[in-house]
């Protein structure tokens, strides 16, 4: 494998990691804003449980995500840097205030509502914000003036694709939280919670299929060359569809206490199907990083570079993944911290 194709990869997969993260980070503190004071199902706190520890862990992939991006393909930060720096800065600006109302949560009971509300309104603003730079890569939206690059933002804001993408992103954040969730809800044995997500999970499953495929169809018309690519990886895709409906239909499935759903293989099911899907995606957007502008091969380092660091990166991962197992077993199975009033 040729040096720029596998540092494209690690991004992307790191990508992968931290969409799932933020899935689970951003949509637990929507739902725990949309079952906070006063209602009478458990699935704010169970949201909250798993929230509180959690976003530190999705703040350290988002760190790596980017210092890979700067390390592997400083070639294209100053077009990066030049194009998305409106949406990233905003993005960058409501996250710091997210993560300093999740510092101060459990020390200011006076505020716990207003932080509640926080998380939750910037758990939808991000995401959106950071699935806006995706229709960007696609062409069209992209000027130069005097090899400056410049983001049409006319352009952008007042076509539909970027709106179908937010669309997207918002309902795969909210879908892929509520499969955990219920699964989350299920280890801590809180059964109106498990319910409730559940019910959320029956119908953003589907919406979040239909809106991916409209999406595609609200692509600008220099975006020809991905829709050609993504119809050449039709079996991919097609196996992502096979995966959702496996998730999906686990759903329904009856156990001997009465209850529906297996929630366990749902949860590995879904992951599944967006793993293939965004590789698949991936694929289908090579050679470009920005169409038709900046390809991997432009921004990438030096291989005499790359190797080095991919060694450093192999040593740090190699120290994260065993806190990361720690932190697994602390929060996300210990049943003194999920069966907790």
């Amino acid at each position: 494998m040729e040096a720029s194709l596998l540092a494209i990869t690690i991004i992307w997969s790191l990508l992968f990691i931290y969409s799932i993260l933020g899935s689970l980070d951003f949509g637990a503190g929507f739902w725990g804003m949309i079952y906070g004071k006063g209602n009478r199902t458990n699935a704010s706190h169970i949201a909250n449980r798993f929230l509180s520890p959690t976003w530190e862990i999705t703040n350290v992939f988002l760190v790596i995500f980017v210092v890979s991006i700067v390390t592997f393909f400083p070639f294209a930060t100053t077009i990066f840097s030049s194009i998305l720096l409106v949406p990233i800065g905003l993005g960058l600006f409501l996250l710091t205030i997210r993560t300093t109302f999740m510092v101060f949560e459990h020390h200011a009971k006076k505020y716990r509502e207003v932080l509640r509300i926080t998380s939750g309104l910037t758990g939808l603003i991000i995401p959106a914000l950071l699935v806006s730079i995706l229709p960007i890569t696609l062409g069209g939206f992209l000027s130069f003036t005097d090899d400056y690059p410049r983001l049409n933002y006319g352009e952008l804001l007042s076509h539909p694709t970027l709106y179908m993408h937010i669309a997207f992103g918002l309902s795969t954040a909210l879908f892929i939280s509520a499969i955990f969730l219920m699964d989350y809800a299920k280890e801590a044995e809180d059964w109106s919670a498990y319910h409730t997500f559940r019910g959320h999970a029956l119908w953003l499953g589907p919406v979040s299929i239909v809106i991916a495929v409209l999406t595609i169809g609200t692509f600008p018309a220099e975006a020809s060359w991905i829709v050609d690519n993504i119809e050449s990886l039709w079996m991919w895709f097609g196996l992502s569809i096979l995966f959702f409906l496996i998730g999906y239909s686990v759903l329904f499935v009856k156990k001997k206490d009465g209850r529906r759903g297996l929630a366990r293989v749902a949860v590995i099911a879904i992951i599944l199907q967006y793993g293939v899907a965004i590789y698949a995606y991936g694929r289908a957007h090579l050679p470009y990083l920005i169409y038709p502008d900046l390809t991997v091969a432009d921004g990438f380092t030096s291989p005499a570079t790359f190797y080095p660091m991919l060694i450093i990166y192999a040593i740090g991962f190699g120290i994260l993944i065993p806190a990361f197992i720690l932190f697994w077993r602390l929060f996300l199975k210990d049943r003194r911290y999920l069966k907790q009033e």
